[in-house]
């Protein structure tokens, strides 16, 4: 686990970081939670709730808020990408979404919009991808982002 220096180039983000404890901690935090998440995981049109979806999506707010605030400023490296992901990754997907939510509560029950929401989330999935390994290699862990399902 020794990582000094990571190149990273993630299709959004290319950079070139050298992590410290703080950012390994931060990152294997918010990989974790990305992991477990309907953010990355597919969606099957017949399974699931796309309000839940929504809802664990814009979760990744406070949850990567909790582990900024959890590592301080020592986790400098970590802050730069997890701020370029959820202002110019995740914030479009979700303003576009809990506004139209907002707007009419019901908007997410008619057929029209959930295929649309499904397939945006499907975008959104793939570049949250490409993020939870950029966590893995930042947190020096074996990236799971592709397990097969059994």
């Amino acid at each position: 686990m020794g990582l000094s220096s990571l190149k990273l180039n993630a299709g959004f983000l290319a950079a070139e970081f050298k992590p410290a404890a703080a950012d390994r901690q931060a990152a294997w935090e918010m990989y974790v939670e990305l992991l477990t998440r309907i953010a990355t995981q597919p969606l099957p049109s017949e399974q699931g709730d796309e309000r839940a979806a929504l809802d664990s999506v814009y979760s990744l707010f406070p949850t990567t808020r909790e582990a900024l605030r959890r590592n301080g400023s020592n986790c400098i490296e970590f802050t730069r990408l997890a701020v370029v992901i959820l202002n110019q990754v995740v914030r479009p997907f979700t303003a576009k979404w809990h506004g139209r939510v907002t707007r009419d509560p019901k908007t997410l029950e008619k057929a029209k919009n959930r295929q649309e929401f499904r397939a945006e989330q499907a975008a959104l999935q793939v570049e949250l991808r490409k993020y939870q390994g950029a966590l893995a290699a930042i947190a020096g862990v074996e990236d799971l982002t592709e397990l097969p399902v059994v």
